[in-house]
């Protein structure tokens, strides 16, 4: 077990490192929420999120993976920053990430501002709200469709996944840094809400018209329910709009994040239409 320093990086060789725990702990939720901080791995999700201005306080790399101009110019960026580069086994950075076979390279990161009153919502013209999602995969996925769609970010209504878990921040496929995050009760986002413009678009069944035929404005606040529930019947009454999209087969409903996938790309399709 040897520590030590090598061209201006930590190198760790021991499991039993306080730092490698530190780091590891990240994957726990009680951790992340206590330190304020969360893991992303992977060179191209890091360097997306230097594109957003998100830099990682601390890099950690593999001592096996290939160099590459893109992590020499992040390290550079770090170091430039105050922030720590360490190096490290590839066994070590599997117990850090969870992963098998990571993919050598990973990040910690200040955890981001997720206040509602944050949100500007003229800076887009759609929005995608989730209410008590509790998947962090399709939680990551609607991520990365808001991202596709020129969204302004994702607002999550009572209990939902944490956003930067390494599930969820891995299927945003880079999104997380690139959308605002928003967390708020239904009371305090409906009241946000209509304290300003906004049009409240559900997918529902409940009294709902054809999704094809709504008359959507900006800007449009399209909500999603829980993955089995659904939305509540109150939160369906409080929209706008409650629209449905025609199910042809067996399945009485569409996935979570797939349904907000179809809505969100009708909603710019009919937005783009009135410019």
């Amino acid at each position: 077990m040897t520590e030590g320093q090598t061209t201006n990086r930590r190198r760790i060789t021991g499991f039993s490192n306080e730092t490698v725990k530190a780091i590891r702990s990240l994957r726990d939720k009680k951790h992340r929420k206590a330190s304020g901080r969360f893991l992303a791995e992977g060179l191209r999700l890091l360097t997306d999120a230097r594109a957003s201005g998100h830099l990682p306080e601390t890099l950690v790399l593999s001592d096996t993976r290939d160099p590459h101009p893109l992590l020499a110019e992040l390290e550079s960026a770090i170091r430039a920053a105050g922030g720590a580069v360490i190096e490290t086994t590839p066994d070590i950075l599997a117990k850090i990430t969870g992963k098998d076979n990571p993919q050598g390279v990973a990040g910690v990161f200040a955890e981001l501002d997720t206040a509602l009153t944050r949100i500007d919502r003229a800076a887009a013209p759609i929005w995608l709200v989730a209410q008590a999602l509790r998947d962090p995969g399709n939680l990551g996925t609607m991520l990365r469709t808001a991202d596709a769609v020129g969204a302004g970010g994702l607002i999550l209504v009572d209990d939902c996944a944490d956003p930067f878990s390494a599930e969820a921040v891995r299927a945003s496929m880079g999104a997380v840094f690139t959308q605002r995050i928003a967390r708020a009760s239904w009371e305090e986002f409906l009241h946000w809400l209509r304290a300003g413009e906004g049009q409240l678009v559900a997918a529902s069944l409940r009294d709902a018209i054809s999704y094809r035929e709504a008359p959507y404005t900006a800007p449009c606040f399209i909500l999603v329910g829980n993955e089995s529930r659904g939305l509540p019947g109150d939160y369906e009454t409080a929209a706008d709009l409650r629209v449905t999209m025609p199910m042809k087969g067996r399945a009485d409903s569409l996935n979570a994040a797939v349904a907000a996938a179809v809505l969100a790309y009708e909603v710019l399709a009919a937005l783009e239409k009135e410019i």
